[in-house]
């Protein structure tokens, strides 16, 4: 058995870490190697226990070694672990996609498997773009987006996305789109009448911009974009991938304003957060807007090698059993009650919170401005993990995001600590003038 140290000098010599600038990754403390995991908490190589703070990357829902997800997998693994869905099909993605339609928004009647939620968008994308082209409709060719946007790190979904950091210096690679300030209907409203005629669809978050910071929606406004692309004739995209499997309080996001999407996107919590699994919704309409004959070449020729896997499949059926059984939606609920109540008490009066965000379990807490060097997010992710939790920033915006199952006991632990971080890292410092 290597030794932690042993890991670590490996990590450092041969890994390179999503969203990680890697000089500073090796410069600072040493990496925590994770070992295992049960319930709500990671152990690291050396035994120590942390709270899952952000649900692993914001995926986790009923926790780590759940017993009715290891024995789904398990039990798939001894009949099969892989078969390509290109020409052939199985038993877990048939039956995932039966159970993934009932609990979806009314309207939803089709599934399309991918691997990840940056490639679920860029299915949608797709679909949208080739519906309308199929139809005789060759103008739609545009895409409205929010600002400040997040719909993964592909280049069609790089696309549509608006967060600067991460986006700007791909601009020659990327398709031009339209951009309505985010959360502004009449903003939107005004795009879709000026370009009419021209837009294939408008691809938005619902209820919360997960990776701009838990920007949070007025009340209303997605209704009210379903609306406005109704009286324009423009798809709607809703990408639930961040905000879907109960992470704002219902099933999915869309679901708290009577919406149906064209096309929904979900990922992340599809498969209770063990395998990587993603998938895309459609209607009917979108459906039958690719029947034909083989020489009509109306074929949605997008796939992947792993699309639909079975293991992960499996999965995604006992997460959705697992809903069921264990109330989970309904014991949210009071939970969602409890973190507003701990953020209001603990966080929101510290003096370097600027305002606390929250949509059921998604919850941003922007600290005061300071220049980007000082890394003020990151320092107090750095004074949590020493307290036993692992939190991750965006930018200077304290995330946190636990799984849905997680005790009272540990969601005020995780809470406290998250306070004495943030006290412990904002101590005497004065925002910086704007």
């Amino acid at each position: 058995m290597r030794t932690t140290s042993a890991l670590q000098e490996a990590d450092r010599r041969c890994l390179w870490h999503p969203f990680t600038q890697q000089r500073a990754w090796c410069e600072e403390e040493a990496p925590l190697i994770i070992e295992r995991a049960e319930g709500t908490h990671l152990y690291d190589t050396d035994g120590n226990s942390y709270i899952d703070g952000v649900a692993s990357l914001w995926c986790n829902v009923h926790g780590h070694h759940h017993p009715a997800l290891d024995e789904a997998i398990a039990d798939q693994l001894g009949r099969v672990a892989h078969s390509t869905m290109l020409g052939l099909s199985h038993r877990p993605g048939i039956e995932l996609a039966e159970r993934l339609l009932a609990c979806a928004p009314p309207g939803l009647h089709r599934v399309f498997y991918s691997d990840s939620g940056s490639t679920a968008v860029e299915v949608a994308l797709k679909m949208a773009f080739q519906w309308w082209l199929q139809r005789g409709d060759t103008e739609r060719k545009s895409f409205i987006c929010l600002e400040h946007a997040y719909h993964g790190d592909t280049l069609g979904a790089v696309s549509v996305g608006g967060v600067e950091l991460f986006h700007s210096r791909y601009g020659p690679l990327l398709f031009s789109v339209l951009r309505a300030k985010a959360g502004d209907e009449r903003d939107l409203a005004r795009l879709l009448r000026l370009h009419s005629g021209r837009v294939a669809a408008v691809v938005v978050e619902p209820l919360v911009q997960g990776a701009a910071g838990m920007l949070l929606q007025p009340e209303g406004y997605l209704s009210r974009v379903r609306k406005h692309c109704d009286e324009h004739n423009a798809l709607l995209i809703c990408d639930e991938v961040a905000t879907g499997f109960g992470r704002t309080g219902t099933m999915f996001a869309c679901q708290q304003e009577s919406v149906t999407p064209d096309l929904m996107c979900v990922g992340k919590g599809l498969t209770g957060g063990y395998l990587p699994l993603a998938a895309t919704l459609t209607t009917e309409r979108i459906y039958d807007g690719f029947l034909g004959a083989p020489e009509e070449a109306r074929t949605f020729f997008h796939g992947h090698t792993y699309t639909g896997n079975p293991l992960a499949c499996a999965a995604g059926i006992a997460t959705l059993e697992t809903f069921a059984s264990e109330r989970t939606l309904e014991r949210l609920a009071p939970k969602i009650e409890l973190l507003e109540r701990l953020l209001a008490r603990r966080i929101a009066p510290l003096p370097g919170v600027v305002e606390v965000r929250q949509r059921g379990f998604m919850v941003g807490i922007e600290l005061i401005g300071r220049p980007a060097g000082e890394r003020l997010g990151h320092r107090v992710a750095m004074a949590a993990r020493r307290r036993r939790a692992v939190i991750r920033p965006l930018g200077d915006v304290v995330v946190l995001m636990p799984p849905l199952s997680i005790s009272d006991g540990d969601l005020r632990r995780l809470v406290a600590i998250t306070a004495a971080s943030i006290a412990e890292s904002t101590a005497g410092l004065m925002p910086v003038a704007a």
